[in-house]
């Protein structure tokens, strides 16, 4: 059951990735397209997600929105993994400089995430770069807690001290052996940080602190929405779906990694 669970999460977010790359092609309207005698046009064999009140195609602008919140989430992902590896790795090897490294990440783990994120963003100015950067910043003290954690327990394996017995410098240690060590959990805790990404960037631009305005986001579309809910709860609905639909493909494929990597749980079944 588990693992078709995850195949079909798999599929949805292979899809949904698939749409953004190709939504030039798969979008029936431009997405700033206005149209005034179109507005608040309900869900039709026309409009399959309805119109906003300026005539625009909801569906067009949520599927050009996933283009900017999976390219957010990825960005994140990568930035926030790299920087999270090299602190992490320095951590768990280096003994002089582990408490203060520690200290600086337990420091920033101190603050709530969207707090952190909107600090960022308001010292920064909003744009789709500050984003990126502010939640990359806001991530990495998670990831490299994990890596400092799983450094620490590989440095002390006897394969390790045998290396370091036959003057292999620190560096060649830290690249050829930790590093390889440490790819599950970094593939387990990836998927998780696209998740809060995509997240995140949506509640950064659903208070206006986020991207451009005229950007279509999930979260700017679900923001445009608000004053229409009592009449038109599409603005918000889709846009909505598509943000839970991506974030539980991704939590879901983030437990089956774990489950699949992790040898205790392979034992355990």
């Amino acid at each position: 059951m588990a693992r078709k669970m995850a195949a079909l999460a798999l599929a949805v977010l292979c899809l949904l990735i698939l749409a953004a790359v190709l939504a030039p092609w798969v979008t029936p309207y431009l997405p700033n397209k206005l149209s005034i005698v179109n507005r608040l046009k309900p869900p039709s064999g026309e409009f399959w997600f309805g119109t906003d009140a300026f005539g625009r195609d909801v569906f067009t602008r949520t599927v050009f929105a996933a283009r900017v919140s999976l390219a957010v989430g990825l960005a994140v992902v990568v930035i926030s993994m790299l920087a999270g590896v090299v602190l992490g790795i320095i951590a768990g090897m280096s003994k002089r400089l582990d408490m203060l490294l520690s200290r600086l990440l337990d420091a920033m783990m101190a603050f709530p995430d969207t707090l952190l994120a909107i600090a960022l963003v308001a010292a920064l100015g909003p744009s789709l770069h500050t984003v990126i950067i502010a939640l990359s910043i806001v991530y990495t003290p998670r990831l490299a807690r994990v890596v400092r954690a799983s450094t620490l327990v590989i440095s002390e394996l006897p394969y390790i001290e045998a290396a370091r017995a036959l003057g292999v410098s620190t560096v060649r240690i830290a690249i050829r052996h930790v590093l390889r060590n440490l790819v599950s959990p970094l593939l387990v805790q990836g998927s998780f940080i696209f998740a809060y990404a995509i997240l995140a960037e949506a509640g950064l631009s659903f208070l206006g602190v986020g991207v451009d305005p005229d950007v279509p986001t999930w979260g700017t579309m679900i923001a445009a929405g608000r004053q229409y809910s009592g009449r038109a709860e599409w603005l918000m609905l889709y846009p909505g779906l598509a943000i839970v639909i991506a974030a539980l493909c991704l939590q879901v494929l983030g437990d089956s990694l774990r489950d699949l990597l992790d040898p205790t749980v392979q034992k355990s079944l």
